[in-house]
Formats: C-alpha cells, sequence, structure tokens
C-alpha cells in the first residue's frame, strides 16, 4: 500500500507521514526532498510554482511509487499533491495508492507557518495553495487539529491498518 498524505503547506504531512510510518513499520519519504534547486528557490521567494514547474519533481515521485510497486514496499509519502491532474499522474491506475487529505483551518495553519524554521516554504503562498486544492474524491479527510499521533492513529483506523 502506498499512503500519500497530501494537502497545504503547513497542514502536517512530514509531522504526521513521519508518525503513521514509525506506527506501521513502513518506509517514509517526503516530496520536498525531490523538488530541484530551480522549485526550492521559487518558494522560498514567494513565487508558487507552476504546472511546468511541477514536471520533474512529479516525475521523481512517480518514479518513487513504481519503484516500490515494483519491489512490494508498503510507504508513506508526504506530498501536497494540490490538483486532481497530480494526483492522478502519481497514481496511474494504481489500486494501491491512497490519498489522504490533511484538512483544517486556515487560521490554525497559518499559525503553524509562522512558528515554523528552517523550511525553505515562503508563508505567504498558503493562500495560493488553497485556492488550487482539489482533493481526490476518493481520499479520505482527516482533521488537523489533534495530536499527530491522534491524526496517524485515525488514518490507521480509515484505512483499516
Amino acid at each position: 500500500m502506498i499512503v500519500v498524505l497530501m494537502g497545504v503547506t503547513g497542514s502536517g504531512k512530514t509531522t504526521v507521514g513521519k508518525v503513521l510510518a514509525s506506527q506501521l513499520g513502513w518506509k517514509f519519504y517526503d516530496a520536498d526532498d525531490y523538488h530541484p534547486a530551480a522549485n526550492i528557490e521559487k518558494m522560498h521567494r514567494g513565487i508558487p510554482l507552476t504546472d511546468e514547474d511541477r514536471k520533474p519533481w512529479l516525475q521523481a515521485l512517480a518514479k518513487l511509487i513504481d519503484d516500490a510497486w515494483d519491489c512490494g514496499e508498503n510507504i508513506v509519502l508526504a506530498c501536497s499533491a494540490l490538483k486532481h491532474a497530480y494526483q492522478e499522474y502519481l497514481r496511474h491506475h494504481l489500486d494501491v495508492v491512497h490519498y489522504v487529505c490533511l484538512c483544517g483551518p486556515e487560521e490554525m495553519i497559518q499559525k503553524r507557518l509562522a512558528s515554523r524554521t528552517g523550511h525553505f516554504m515562503n508563508p505567504g503562498l498558503l493562500d495560493s495553495q488553497f485556492e488550487i486544492l482539489e482533493p481526490s474524491e476518493d481520499a479520505i479527510k482527516v482533521d488537523v487539529t489533534g495530536s499527530p499521533e491522534e491524526i496517524a492513529g485515525e488514518i490507521r483506523r480509515r484505512l483499516g491498518l
């Protein structure tokens, strides 16, 4: 199974993903680690990425998913996957890919971003991410107001893990 934790910046994808992977004994991957340097620089400067900017990033993530599938490996992937087109590109008809949308009030996420240090993402991009967020119709929507352990537990319960 491949669990993709999707959502806007600051929704807790990495934090919850690490907890979930640890609880399950699965490998964790952060899609942020696959961005080309030019994308990181744009986001740091507060410039939203275009679909063209995201292409090499999505290709690398699709390869990661294919490799996991080929090896029979269960993984948790933290990835914004904001648009349906990105989600379908990553899934490419594999029924083992399950999307979990981490959802929360914009004000709460803004507060998280304001207190976050050491991340390249400019908090000013949050509004643009909410504008293009298109959770997959079959995504499990999970509220992120609880602790990472509670959120991971809810994800496990909803996926039957």
